[in-house]
């Protein structure tokens, strides 16, 4: 039987694979190294733990809350739990599409990369930051189980990613002076038609 709880871990974990396997094939940044080397330790730490979790838990996976009482501000309803879950998936599948159309040009941290390019199709015709908006979405939907670490996951990674969102946009500004501003007039930051 699916679950939302299951959905939720599976959309997670795919989200950590894909994102470790795709990290080995970046182009160096322009200050030397490959700076995903170590980002793909954190992240092999991140899911080390989940899986410890996962692992623990295996046999309360089906109820509809994804840590259970312990770690959770409220019992969601089914209808609730299932719309997180639904947003996750969907949340998890931007990101990984727009990591996927964005190519070796990743860096986990905004960064000049070595030829880098201006990506402007797939996700990034709409929104700048799809990646973002991506995780963004999952968190939020991780926390609608009322999980504290969904709560933890969503605050931390809109803080972080609103913070980024302007360094990155400098760094973009300096390396296609030219090409930038009209694609920043005709998309938006992270949320489609309205910022």
């Amino acid at each position: 039987m699916i679950t939302p709880a299951a959905v939720i871990i599976t959309s997670w974990i795919s989200f950590l694979v894909v994102w470790i396997g795709l990290s080995f094939f970046v182009k160096r940044d322009v200050r030397g190294g490959r700076s995903a080397r170590a980002y793909q330790v954190r992240i092999l730490v991140v899911m080390i733990v989940v899986i410890l979790v996962v692992r623990s838990a295996r046999h309360r996976v089906l109820h509809t809350n994804l840590f259970f009482n312990r770690a959770s501000l409220f019992l969601p309803s089914l209808s609730l739990a299932w719309i997180g879950a639904v947003l996750t998936a969907i949340g998890v599948a931007v990101a990984i599409w727009a990591r996927l159309y964005l190519g070796r040009n990743w860096s986990p941290v905004p960064a000049r990369k070595e030829e880098h390019e201006l990506v402007t199709g797939g996700p990034y015709a709409a929104i700048r930051h799809p990646i973002y908006t991506g995780i963004i979405l999952a968190a939020l939907g991780t926390a609608l189980t009322g999980s504290i670490i969904g709560l933890c996951i969503f605050i931390y990674a809109t803080t972080v990613f609103l913070f980024r969102v302007g360094k990155e946009e400098r760094i973009m500004l300096e390396l296609f002076p030219d090409a930038y501003p009209p694609y920043q007039s005709r998309t938006k930051r992270l949320v489609p038609f309205l910022w």
